[in-house]
């Protein structure tokens, strides 16, 4: 009978052949085993497939194939009693598939890679800073039996911490130009919206002018017909201009506003009126 995970991953049942090698592995595995590789698997490093395996991160493709029929027996769902069992068995098969892709690899090896020259790099700067360590290294390269430090447990240790800490800062680089991508995204998305907004108003005012354009000329039309009716006459808010004066030709002094009562200048310079200049007569 077949077993489906969450993950749509199909647990097919073992052949006898396989049954038969469960047991005899399980002979040799405890209970404890089982469930600590259990929560070895769980507690991986999520973005290094390697480590679910663990595998060395210059494994071969046949070691990771080897690697995880071994390891899928340990955790198998059938066999292994622990709560989480079939989340280890589902987190196996996710690995061995990403590290058989070779598309999905490629970008992992990048930084594997990366990693491995950054170790090297240390070591001999390591080397060159401790004179005892400098001269054990030259005397066993003089000697023709310099171990090959990439084949060392160290090594391997060291390439692994440092390979987490590449994969970690370009996982992180990718999510920061992910966030940056959707943000331009947005702000492009608002100028497009902004332009049509802008597009639509002007295009309702357009229509709108076009719609009034018989009413403002007949109002243009209205406003000249009733100034033709009020020209020759006085316009609204026009400014008088001054009245003009009319000097009596027999009395210097005398001045009078055209239609209206005389006014008299005196010579002191005081204006007079008509029942003043009689009493001065007499």
């Amino acid at each position: 009978m077949e077993v489906k995970l969450e993950n749509s991953q199909v647990i097919k049942p073992m052949t006898a052949d396989e049954e038969a090698l469960m047991k005899d592995f399980f002979k040799e595995v405890s209970s404890a085993e089982r469930d600590g590789e259990v929560e070895r698997i769980l507690s991986c490093f999520k973005l290094n497939p390697y480590d679910f395996l663990n595998l060395n991160l210059d494994a071969s493709d046949d070691a990771v194939k080897k690697q995880y029929r071994k390891l899928s027996l340990l955790v198998h769902p059938d066999k292994c009693h622990h709560p989480r069992a079939r989340d280890a068995f589902s987190a196996l098969g996710q690995a061995q598939e990403w590290l058989l892709d070779e598309s999905r690899r490629k970008d992992l090896l990048q930084s594997i890679n990366h990693a491995k020259e950054l170790v090297l790099k240390d070591r001999k700067k390591e080397i060159k800073s401790d004179p005892a360590l400098l001269a054990q290294y030259k005397l066993l390269e003089a000697n023709g039996v310099l171990p090959n430090y990439e084949e060392t447990e160290d090594f391997h240790k060291k390439w692994r911490v440092k390979a987490r800490e590449t994969i970690t800062e370009l996982e992180w680089r990718r999510r920061k130009v992910s966030l940056r991508i959707e943000a331009e995204k947005e702000r492009v998305k608002g100028e497009i919206s902004t332009e049509k907004e802008d597009r639509k108003r002007k295009a309702e005012d357009k229509k709108i002018w076009e719609e009034t354009r018989e009413e403002r000329v007949g109002d243009w039309r209205s406003f000249m017909t009733n100034k033709k009716k009020k020209k020759g006459g006085k316009a609204v808010n026009e400014i008088k201009p001054p009245k003009l004066k009319e000097e009596d030709p027999d009395k210097a002094y005398v001045t009078r506003r055209v239609g209206s009562a005389a006014t008299t200048a005196d010579p002191g310079g005081s204006k007079m009126t008509k029942q003043n200049i009689a009493k001065r007569t007499f």
